[in-house]
């Protein structure tokens, strides 16, 4: 199994305190061989969770692309 690089763009779509759920817009890319680009909706307590979540959401499918 090859190793994932990825980054991530985070925008906030529904705006919440800090104990409210909000939703994250999260644009995820990563480099070759892996250069694809997704963009997922996301619920976190942060950005910071929001990104962390992507880029592993982003890691699961480019992983399940190299197994088939």
């Amino acid at each position: 199994m090859r190793r994932v690089l990825a980054s991530a763009i985070v925008d906030e779509i529904t705006p919440g305190g800090m104990d409210a759920g909000r939703v994250f817009k999260v644009q995820v890319w990563g480099q070759e061989p892996h250069d694809f680009t997704r963009t997922y909706e996301i619920m976190a307590q942060s950005d910071t969770i929001a990104a962390q979540r992507g880029i592993q959401q982003f890691t699961d499918e480019m992983d399940a692309l190299s197994a088939e």
